[in-house]
């Protein structure tokens, strides 16, 4: 079966740090793993991964994070601890979506949209942004990953008019379900230097070979394959589709530095290979 979708942030070298951060700014935290390589962590229900991957890839808005919150002192509280040495990109102040709303890079680049009393179930929701060569195609990207993924589903869809701040017919808001867990989408045609990247994945966890076949050729075509089960789709967002089996053997020291050595040869994880290599 498939699992519950991920998200893994890249960190230089301090992912721990970051989690404690996180941890002493949210309420809703519960620590689930740590290693020098990685900090597993549950963050308001959803599954997060920081990875000690070194400076390759800093983390940028294309991929931002709503949280919904219930109360003006906890937004306000939130707030001043997230742009405390990071970067304010719209101030928390009253729009016509909210009473209360903000958008910040904290200090470690990731990015934080909080809102007020927003009607949703959901509180945290990851964003993607379709800027550059995809501006214009969020609606397009939301077709093609419901398509993909069971339990799937368009909640709402919002695109800009004639006169607004942006091109006729581009999303200017959308949220859709995969796996059953909430994404937000939108479009944008400023003149943004970033995109997407590395520096945030979603990791897709499954059981078969059959599961990763379906999900790795699908979503590699038109992309790029990289290592180890990383791959870009054709809008550039990157994914880890990794067999859960691979936790049970990256865990114990017997089997690790086999696991490791298999998989870093690897582009798409091959169960079989992987499991061969450990017995051997």
């Amino acid at each position: 079966m498939t699992h519950e979708i991920g998200t893994c942030l890249w960190f230089d070298n301090n992912a721990l740090e970051a989690s404690k951060f996180y941890q002493s700014t949210f309420s809703d935290f519960q620590m689930l793993s740590e290693n020098p390589l990685a900090v597993v962590y549950k963050l308001m229900g959803r599954r997060f991964m920081h990875l000690n991957g070194g400076p390759g890839y800093a983390i940028n808005p294309s991929i931002s994070f709503f949280v919904n919150i219930d109360s003006v002192d906890e937004i306000k509280s939130t707030w001043d601890k997230l742009i405390e040495g990071g970067k304010v990109l719209m101030p928390l102040n009253k729009y016509p979506w909210s009473e209360q709303y903000g958008w910040c890079a904290d200090k470690y680049g990731v990015n934080w949209q909080l809102m007020f009393g927003h009607n949703s179930s959901a509180k945290l929701i990851p964003n993607l942004m379709f800027v550059q060569n995809n501006n214009g195609k969020a609606k397009e990207a939301i077709d093609y990953y419901t398509k993909l993924f069971t339990n799937s589903s368009i909640i709402s869809t919002s695109a800009y008019e004639k006169g607004e701040p942006d091109i006729e017919g581009n999303l200017k808001y959308a949220q859709f379900t995969l796996n059953g867990l909430p994404f937000c989408a939108m479009d944008s045609s400023a003149p943004h230097e970033f995109n997407f990247s590395e520096a945030v994945s979603f990791v897709l966890t499954v059981d078969t070979q059959e599961e990763i076949d379906t999900h790795w050729d699908y979503l590699v075509k038109e992309g790029k394959p990289g290592r180890c089960g990383w791959l870009k789709d054709k809008y550039g967002v990157s994914w880890q589709i990794v067999p859960s089996v691979i936790g049970k053997y990256m865990t114990n020291p017997a089997t690790a530095p086999k696991a490791s050595y298999a998989f870093l040869q690897m582009s798409k994880f091959i169960i079989a290979d992987l499991e061969k290599a450990v017995e051997n």
